[in-house]
């Protein structure tokens, strides 16, 4: 078992999977490319015989269930428009398959109750794919905030914006309420709400928030544009977050303690990080190498597989997240904090 890999069929062949996803089976060491799941079969045939990928492994959206019948596929990775995770993750567990899954887990609670009682059924294991909790620098700063080594914790800011183009194909379903469950704080803000939880290694006790979409934008006639909120929590830490969809590309968190602040910025990108620590000695700058993680997000699940354990960010994290959000929203809604049970 220990020189044995895990397969992998990719569903959904946009710009994530292609350019960051499936190169990354590249560098795996416990996980390889087995099968591709594509609505465009030209270019499923392209990728397939870039990665040598078995052109009998190539499924469209159809037959998606007959995954079921390849023993050479062990998990599907769901990468498709958030309102449709739900179904494939269903179908794949169905399948008889392990599922990872992108977040958003899906677009409402009782979608993501329903992905975790349908892997339980089927005996499979469910991971949803925050890479965050994978890569060399969120892992150095979760160490420091609850190491103690910042002091008491204080105060967290996280604010994560790009701007939504739906002219491009990337964004197009981005814009689309039906397919995105929302805006801004569905796509991009969930990077800031992770990082809130993952730091503190608390879960949240009220919610507050405003949204605000810039009147007459096209782009934001479905989805939100901007949402701030703020967490409380235990503790007494605060955490004032942002998700935008209308400012430059920011993807940032500080961690205010009571000897030492941290700063990692960028701090969810793909291969560059800046971890930088400021007290009373100075400012230094951490150096930790890069990695692609990626594959090592993939290789914990294949790892999972093999020795049967728990993955790391399995669907009740997911889930605890699109109740978060739901909060928030209901927040900005009724212009009050929510309590969170």
């Amino acid at each position: 078992m220990a020189d044995k890999k895990i397969g992998w069929a990719i569903v959904g062949l946009g710009e994530f999977a292609t350019k960051q996803l499936i190169p990354a089976f590249g560098v795996c060491k416990k996980s390889k490319l087995v099968a591709l799941v594509s609505g465009h079969p030209a270019k499923a045939r392209r990728i397939a015989d870039e990665y040598g990928v078995d052109p009998q492994h190539i499924y469209n959206y159809e037959n998606y269930d007959t995954l079921r019948d390849n023993p050479e596929v062990d998990v599907i990775y769901i990468v498709l428009p958030n309102s449709l995770h739900a179904d494939f993750t269903i179908r794949g567990a169905r399948a008889g398959k392990h599922i990872m899954c992108e977040k958003p887990m899906a677009t409402n609670v009782k979608d993501c109750e329903a992905m975790i009682v349908a892997c339980q059924k089927a005996g499979k294991k469910l991971m949803i794919g925050y890479r965050a909790q994978y890569e060399p620098f969120n892992l150095k700063a979760i160490e420091l905030a609850q190491s103690g080594a910042l002091g008491k914790l204080k105060s967290i800011t996280a604010d994560h914006g790009r701007i939504l183009d739906p002219s491009k194909p990337l964004d197009k379903w981005r814009a689309q309420k039906e397919l995105a469950g929302g805006g801004s704080l569905m796509d991009i803000g969930i990077y800031s709400l992770q990082a809130a939880r993952y730091l503190t290694g608390e879960e949240p006790i009220e919610v507050s928030a405003l949204i605000h979409s810039t009147p007459n934008d096209p782009r934001f006639k479905e989805v939100e544009e901007t949402v701030h909120f703020t967490l409380r929590f235990p503790s007494g830490v605060l955490a004032n977050c942002t998700s935008s969809y209308g400012y430059h590309d920011t993807k940032r968190f500080q961690v205010f303690g009571a000897e030492k602040t941290l700063t990692l910025d960028p701090a969810t990108d793909y291969y560059e990080h800046k971890l930088i620590l400021e007290g009373e000695d100075g400012k230094q700058e951490l150096k930790i190498k890069e990695e692609n993680q990626f594959a090592l997000e993939i290789d914990h699940m294949s790892e999972c597989i093999l020795e049967n354990k728990t993955p790391k960010t399995p669907g009740e994290e997911g889930l605890q997240d699109v109740k978060l959000m739901m909060a928030i929203y209901e927040s900005a809604a009724k212009g009050k904090p929510v309590k969170i049970r």
